[in-house]
């Protein structure tokens, strides 16, 4: 369970979640790990995070709120198997019975292909994603739901979407910066990420935001399959959690293994932790 959670199984105090407000998040486990080019261990991920997340203090100084006082339920992991279609149209249904119940979804990844299923439960106008790689690939290795594709198919397969944001992005085939290039896609380098800001792109739409550990730069974030130099530090990371969060109604983080000494989890764990402290306060920082 993740810290400061409630486990689904045991149900919610009705004292306890009368002082949570509107706010409700649902975090959902997805072990995918069957496309994985370099590293594998992504099947490792939700638990992993959930574990570094053991240390954190419940209480967020910045807004004035405690964890284990948001509403946050966790459903457990959604076990993984072999058919990757039919898993992800099964996790799309556990994710989407969150978005029918005004529940903001938390997704634990797992591997970047499932994504996919989130945005086609929360069926956002705009994508938003820290990546350190495009994933615009039509296919990969002639697979088309890859995780190098993942962006791919969220702008062509999933009707709401109208564009995707990707900052961080620092290598791709030719193919990919081809696509990038679309009035769909922008792609906001590394150099340029501290300084961004959505203005309006994001007022009245619908959000989803998914969070590649990789865009981190692996000296912070060693654990994940792809690592690619000259990325992100965590502050900015953090600054881009913060203001996409209150906007955003999904959020995912992937691509965390479980081949360092827990520096990709823990980083992880608390962008998650930061997503639910901006989403529930209403205001970026």
């Amino acid at each position: 369970m993740f810290p400061g959670a409630t486990d689904e199984r045991e149900g919610i105090d009705a004292a306890a979640d009368a002082d949570r407000g509107d706010a409700n998040f649902v975090v959902v486990g997805a072990p995918l790990d069957a496309t994985t080019t370099f590293q594998p261990g992504t099947r490792f991920g939700p638990q992993r995070i959930r574990t570094f997340a053991e240390p954190f203090d419940d209480y967020d100084h910045r807004t004035d709120q405690h964890f284990s006082e948001l509403g946050v339920v966790d459903h457990g992991d959604v076990r993984a198997w072999d058919d990757m279609q039919e898993y992800l149209d099964y996790l799309t249904s556990t994710l989407r019975e969150a978005v029918w119940n005004d529940a903001v979804p938390l997704l634990l990844g797992g591997e970047h292909t499932v994504s996919l299923a989130g945005a086609r439960a929360v069926e956002p106008d705009v994508f938003v994603c820290l990546d350190a790689h495009l994933d615009l690939y039509g296919a990969y290795d002639g697979n088309p739901l890859s995780h190098a594709a993942v962006t791919r198919r969220i702008l062509e397969d999933v009707d709401s979407v109208e564009e995707a944001i990707i900052l961080g992005a620092r290598t791709g085939s030719e193919a990919e910066w081809e696509r990038a290039g679309a009035d769909d896609v922008t792609v906001v380098p590394p150099e340029d990420v501290a300084g961004w800001t959505p203005g309006n792109r994001l007022t009245d739409r619908e959000v989803y935001l998914s969070l590649d550990i990789d865009a981190a730069d692996p000296g912070f974030a060693p654990g994940t399959g792809t690592t690619e130099p000259f990325g992100l530090e965590p502050r900015e990371l953090r600054d881009v959690v913060r203001t996409v969060a209150p906007h955003a109604d999904g959020f995912d983080a992937v691509e965390v293994n479980d081949r360092d000494d827990g520096q990709a989890a823990a980083l992880a764990a608390k962008l998650v932790r930061e997503f639910v402290f901006s989403h529930a306060d209403g205001v970026d920082a």
